[in-house]
Formats: structure tokens, sequence, C-alpha cells
């Protein structure tokens, strides 16, 4: 066994793999980038070294500075997390040519796997069985319209070197064709360095079912399955284990192919075999195709560590090291269910936009498994991807697991920045969801329901306005004249203000919220408003005040001397809704647009976002140029007054 590994990534896989190292007694070596001094994997690793400057490019994907840096501190192996350089088949070649072990499959596997197309065509030789659609070298526009013609409307665009949902793009109609072909060229020309595309037909009722593998080099077992159908934008939300609804056939079906898979390559180490299933006449052994092979551990590899009990980084290091796979295919077995949500910095009402900011308060409860990289204090920068942690349960029924993590979710405090956490919690409630009915089209049918804001009880307001004045402590207390002093306070929750008032009355309060009056008491921990417990809790912190629960929900109290005068055009500005790269310009000063028209096209955190016209109108200005960075709020384009 390796006495020191390095780890080429940061966030919560870089603290995930130290946390197994740890436990197996191997010393860890953390790389980070001048964003991160103060990360937390720098602090829980047991020698970190510093690569070079905030973007990726600079710090996280220079190879040469990892192996240097490796070499520099002793350490015999390398594990490259996921995302980054983890299946950069050339960072492999260049850790063995330096006399280091990398903690993955080899550069051989990951070329084989890295381009869709020709993955497909391997996976069709070794008789697993893949989508209808165009694999091929040529990628002139005319001759891909045509493909996606005779494969048949609606069809999926996707990077022939990519993954995660970039570079792809789903066209419905012919029409819309060479607009998303070009959106989706040049998104996989950025995140990748390779703007080929392939066609391929898309399934009305998709599911995504992908196998956990592990191999050898030699021989490979299976898993077993994960369900990530639970998506948005191509981007996995909700991850379970077992799929609901499988059966013991198809289960056998897949898990085969994914070995068979495995086995062509020549496959060491964790990896993760994706298949589209046809869902709409339920699971069938012959309604499955192979997708893509992701050739490194999967971010929702928690849930099958805990239907299977194996510890898949543990077994990354022992067959990295020389060991034969741990355990044989009829050894493992299934018990009970799993869940994973991961917990986004991301804004809902705004679609779902990354955002950035510092993590003011952020607790989570006891009996869920929870996997971050951030702890309170620590800042979501536009750096990297805005992941806050990812939150695991389990139960011996789907049902029990479900419960389990709604309860845990409930109980997540977060403060200090925009989150999905209210999001996670009504897809758990999502009746639909609830009863195993998935599939990839599930959130975007549902989404009003599923981001409509929950009517705000007052009792919740009046909590707030307890905790801002300090009423656990005691308050203000005082009198005016003969009667008790009323102290009055204003919180804003977006653009609704609440006036609120409140009084002392012997031991307890009196309070009004926009002329609803309650009593309150604080006792045995808890406060009691309108004779009912509150088990909700609040924080305050600066002039923000956090009421924790179902929902969450954050207030601020504005300053009565600071007035904010505001200006602009009101849909005639389009600003940056966050920092990021202007990747290109579409209109120039003059030309004349319609509402949702294109204007330009904003790259943050990985994503490219689109901004359109907010109305009719003139271009006045163009305020940037592609290849800008621009800040979150910064003005990109006006257009002519109305």
């Amino acid at each position: 066994m390796f006495h020191t590994i390095l780890i080429a990534n940061r966030g919560e896989i870089a603290c995930r793999v130290i946390r197994t190292a740890r436990a197996m007694g191997v010393r860890t070596v953390a790389v980070y980038s001048e964003a991160d001094a103060h990360a937390r994997h720098v602090e829980l690793a047991d020698d970190a070294v510093p690569i070079g400057g905030p973007r990726p490019v600079d710090s996280y994907l220079r190879g040469d500075a990892i192996i240097a840096a490796a070499k520099a501190t002793g350490a015999q192996a390398i594990h490259p997390g996921y995302g980054f350089l983890s299946e950069n088949p050339g960072f492999v070649d260049a850790i063995e040519a330096a006399g280091l072990v990398f903690i993955g499959p080899s550069a051989r596997a990951i070329r084989a796997m890295g381009l869709k197309d020709a993955a497909k065509a391997l996976m069709q030789d070794a008789g697993v069985p893949v989508v209808p659609g165009y694999h091929g070298e040529n990628q002139d526009p005319e001759h891909l319209a045509g493909a996606a013609d005779a494969i048949g409307y609606p069809v999926l665009i996707k990077a022939v070197a990519g993954g995660g949902g970039k570079g792809m793009r789903l066209v419905e109609r012919p029409g819309d064709f060479a607009d998303a072909l070009s959106s989706a060229q040049g998104e996989a020309a950025t995140a990748f360095g390779n703007a080929a595309v392939l066609i391929e037909k898309y399934i009305q009722q998709p599911r995504h079912i992908e196998v956990q593998v592990f191999g050898d080099g030699k021989k490979a077992v299976h898993l077993f399955e994960r369900d990530c159908s639970l998506q948005r934008r191509h981007q996995k939300v909700i991850e379970e284990a077992p799929a609901p609804g499988m059966t013991a056939e198809m289960r056998a079906a897949m898990g085969q192919a994914a070995v068979r898979a495995a086995e062509a390559i020549g496959y060491k180490g964790a990896g993760t075999v994706e298949f589209i299933v046809d869902g709409s006449r339920g699971l069938r052994p012959d309604g499955f195709w192979f997708m893509e092979m992701n050739t490194r551990l999967q971010v929702e590899h928690p849930v099958t560590e805990a239907i299977t009990g194996v510890d898949l980084v543990e077994w990354q290091l022992r067959v990295a090291a020389g060991e034969a796979l741990p355990r044989r295919q009829e050894d493992l077995t299934i018990t009970g269910h799993a869940f994973e949500a991961r917990l986004y910095a991301e804004d809902v009402p705004a679609g779902f936009l990354p955002a950035t900011g510092t993590l003011d308060h952020l607790a989570f409860p006891e009996g869920a498994r929870i996997d971050s990289g951030v702890r309170t204090g620590d800042t979501i920068s536009p750096w990297y991807d805005p992941m806050i942690a990812k939150i695991i349960t389990h139960g011996p029924t789907r049902a029990v697991a479900l419960a389990r993590l709604g309860a845990a979710l409930e109980k997540t405090q977060v403060a200090g920045l925009v989150t999905n956490l209210e999001f996670l919690g009504a897809l758990c409630r999502h009746r639909g969801f609830a009863e195993g009915q998935v599939d990839t089209g599930l959130i975007g049918r549902d989404i009003d329901a599923l981001t409509a804001e929950p009517e705000l009880p007052t009792e919740r307001v009046a909590l707030a306005a307890l905790a801002a004045m300090g009423a656990e402590q005691g308050g203000a207390a005082g009198f005016a004249l003969w009667e008790p002093l009323t102290q009055s306070l204003v919180l804003e929750r977006g653009e609704t203000r609440h006036a609120c008032t409140l009084q002392r009355i012997g031991t307890g309060w009196r309070v009004c919220v926009d002329g609803t009056t309650f009593d309150a008491e604080h006792r045995a921990g808890s406060w009691w408003i309108g004779g009912r417990p509150v088990r909700e809790r609040a924080m305050v912190i600066g002039d923000r005040v956090s009421v924790f629960g179902t929902p969450t929900v954050h207030f601020t109290r504005p300053d009565p001397l600071d007035v904010k005068v505001s200006g602009g055009a009101g849909g005639g500005v389009v600003l940056a809704p966050m920092p990021g790269l202007v990747k290109a310009v579409f209109v120039e000063r003059g030309a004349v647009v319609q509402l949702g028209d294109r204007l330009a096209s904003l790259e943050a955190m990985k994503m490219e976002h689109t901004l359109t016209a907010g109305r009719d109108g003139t271009v006045a200005e163009v305020l940037v140029t592609a290849g800008q960075q621009v800040e979150a709020g910064a003005a990109l384009i006006t257009l002519a007054e109305e």
C-alpha cells in the first residue's frame, strides 16, 4: 500500500478521498489555487502545495505543477477525484513517465471511452446495445442536419468529448437545428477543447440509469445500478440506488452489459457505464442503450456505497497498489435503498443561475452522511462548481430513505447566499417522485409547482422579529410613561416589507406583524407564539435574519438612513447575472431586436448562459466585447428608451 498520495482536486471530493486515506493510514497531500488557500481540503490534508492562480487553467489543470508537487512531497500516487484532469489520458501518461502511479484506469482505457462516437462503435463491437444515431467524423453543419433528418426528430446533439451536460442540446424541430448546433459546438470547444459533436435519437420518456463497475485491468464486477433520472438541464439533482421498478432480469442484463464494456477495454479502477432507458413501457431487458462511460469516480458514488457497504475509494487505492479485486460478483449484494441530494449555491427563481458569496452559517443534522468541502465562513467563488454539499440518506426501503432525506433537508441550515435547498425539499415531497415515477423530464414538466414560493406563515415573520430584537436574551425592555415601551422594525424579504412592533408583556412579548397580533413566550428552549410551540430556529447575522425550517426564509433589516437610488431603463438594460466571461455578442449598435432575441452569451462556472432581450427595441449601446471578464450586475447592452 502507498504511504503517501497526492489528491489532484479540491472541494468535497478531495475531502472525501482524504477521509478514506486517513482511515487506511495513508498520508495525503493537497494542492490548492490562490482562491483555495484556506479551503477545507487544505486544512484536512497532511501537507499542501500551492499550484497557481484561481482560474482552473492556472492551477488544477496544470498537470506539470501537480506532478512536481507529488515528487517534492514524496507522494507515490495521484488520485484525480472527478472533473479537472481525472479523464485526461495525457495526464496519466505524464504521471507514469514520472515514475508515479495514477489511481484510476490506463490512458488507453480513457482514450477508448473519451470520444463518444468511438466509444459507441467499440461498445457495439462488444455486444453492448447503443442508441441509433450519427457518430461519424464529418462535422459539416449541412451533413449533420441531414443526419438529424434521417434519424428523425427530436434529436440530441452531444459533444463527443463531453460530459456533465456540457455541449448538449435537445432539438425538437429542424428549424432550430442550426442555432442549437452552433451553441453546442461553442460550449464543447470551451469545456473540452474539441467542438465535434454526434447526433442521437432522443428517447421520449427517458430514464438515466447507470451501473457502477470496478476492474483490476483484466476482470471486472458491477456494484449494481443508480437511477439519475431526476435532472435539470442534463445536470443530476437527486440520485438513488437501486433504481425504482428494477427487475432481477433487467438488472442482470444491464450489469452484464456494463461488465462487458469494462472488460473490453481492460478497465482498472472505479468507472460508471451510463445507459439511456426507455421508461414508457416499464423496465425491460431490451429497452436500454449505452450512452457513455465515465472513467472515474462519480459524484453520486455514495449511494452505491450505502447499499453495498463498499468503500469505493478504499478499493481504488488497493487495486492501484496492485491488489486483486476485493470481492467476487457473487459476494456483492444490495441492502436497503439510498438517496443523494446535491445542495448548490444557485438562484432558483432566477433560472438556477450559479450564485457566489460567503457562507455565514452552515449546519447539517445528525443521521445523514454529509460530503462537503466547505464550512461556515467559506466563500463560494465564481471559479469553481458551486456545490455546497451532498446529503446522503439510507433506509431499509425506498420510502424510509426518502423520508430521511426530506427530514435531513428540512434540518439543514444555510445562510449568507441563495441555494436550491427549498427546491430539493419540494422534489422530496413530489407525489410522482415518491411513487417512483421518475424520468428525465419530471422536473421540466412540473417546474412551476416545484419552484412556487410557499405561503409564508405570519408566525415565521414574528419569530424573525423576536430574533432581530434579541427578545430571547431579554431585548431592550423599557417603559414610555405608564405603558411598556413599543419597539418597531421593518423586515424585508425580496420586494415584500413587513411592519413589525414588539412590546414587553410580563415575562413574554406581544408581537404585531402587518396588523396581526400574537403573544409570544420563550420557555423550555423554544418559542411559543400564539399559544403554539415553534419548532423553527432563527439566527441573526449582521442585518440579516434567517428562519430555518420548511421553508427556510431570509429577511433583511433595512437601514433607515440608507437611501438607495435606482436607475436604468427597466427591460432596456441587460445586466450580467453573475461574474463571468463574455463568450459572444450577437448584436451591434442600431440593431432592431424583439423580446427574447439572443443578445450575448456569458460563460460562468463551466456553463454557457444566453442573455436575451427583455422587450422589443433598438440596441443603443454595446458595452462589452467577446473575451471580456465582467462582474455580477455589470451593464452589457442597453436598448434605446421607448
